[in-house]
């Protein structure tokens, strides 16, 4: 029998601080991810330019690169050895190393036809599962047969894996608020009926319903540029909940299945600094990274 390809699919980062600068780029080239029309690549050089300084020192602080491409071949490496020898499993990036392109040239040396393929972000976003499977459609069309998997925002094992990293949170520190933080999106990519928000508000229901959970919210992170995003914001979420007396919260960064900038340095650091100034202890539940059960929710998307 023939071997099958599993392609996990995600934005990249950049691997040094050097690759901070041409990953930011390639980013903002993407016009999926913001549309400058026909000065797409000389603004993206722009912003790469005036915002790489000030990412370079949040990278520092962080080890000096993203820990995505580490991360993600690891989920590679328990995702194989999960599924057994009938499958070949890799990892293709939208912004940086390992690229698609190098995926897909892997797999045709491998003489495999057909790939499943799974961008990393459980909740469909134009911006980002919309752009990755946008570029591996391009690339893959005429030389594979494949199967997409969108969203998978209700999988049972993901949501599993999140329920075992709360309590698990809970049960070392006591009990607290628990605040779901999820990517935010521009305001008009919703009115145009980007279904992100409504599949990430079905996510955190599963989650609270499950566990019974008395106290909780929903919030948005990672802001970029002057244009509205939809609220409310993680930052204004821990300073109204501050000031209702709350003192203890678990943030759930509930979008991410992996550690990188914005849980490493803007809930690690930023965000916990902010909450301790107002008397707040901020306690970031563990990201999904290899835990069991996430590897689980891979392997039944493939499987299923």
């Amino acid at each position: 029998m023939n071997k099958k390809g599993v392609l996990l699919l995600n934005m990249g980062g950049p691997d040094s601080i050097d690759a901070v600068k041409p990953f930011l780029f390639n980013l903002f080239k993407d016009s999926n991810m913001a549309n400058f029309g026909v000065l797409q690549k000389p603004l993206a050089w722009l912003i790469a330019n005036l915002r790489s300084k000030k990412l370079r020192k949040a990278y520092e602080l962080i080890g000096g690169k993203s820990p995505l491409k580490e991360i993600t071949i690891k989920q590679a490496y328990e995702l194989k050895k999960a599924l057994g020898d009938d499958y070949s499993v890799k990892v293709g990036m939208n912004y940086w190393h390992p690229f698609i392109e190098e995926a897909l040239e892997e797999f045709e040396k491998e003489k495999i036809n057909h790939i499943i393929a799974i961008p990393l972000y459980p909740h469909y976003c134009q911006a980002t599962s919309g752009s990755v499977i946008k570029r591996f459609k391009r690339l893959a069309e005429r030389r594979f047969s494949f199967k997409i998997i969108s969203s998978w925002y209700e999988n049972p094992f993901y949501i599993k894996a999140w329920i075992e990293n709360i309590k698990n949170s809970i049960e070392k520190y006591g009990e607290g608020l628990v605040l779901f933080s999820a990517h935010g999106i521009p305001l008009s990519l919703y009115k145009k009926g980007d279904p992100y928000l409504k599949e990430t508000e079905q996510t955190v229901r599963i989650i609270v319903k499950e566990m019974n959970l008395a106290e909780w919210q929903l919030s948005f992170q990672s802001k970029v540029g002057p244009v509205k995003w939809v609220k409310p914001s993680t930052e204004e979420k821990i300073k109204e909940l501050a000031e209702k007396g709350i003192k203890r919260i678990y943030i759930v960064p509930i979008s991410f299945v992996s550690d990188h900038i914005e849980t490493l340095y803007e809930i690690d650091i930023v965000y916990k600094q902010m909450a301790n100034s107002l008397g707040v202890q901020l306690i970031r539940v563990s990201s999904l990274n290899t835990s069991f059960n996430f590897i689980e929710a891979l392997r039944f998307l493939v499987l299923s």
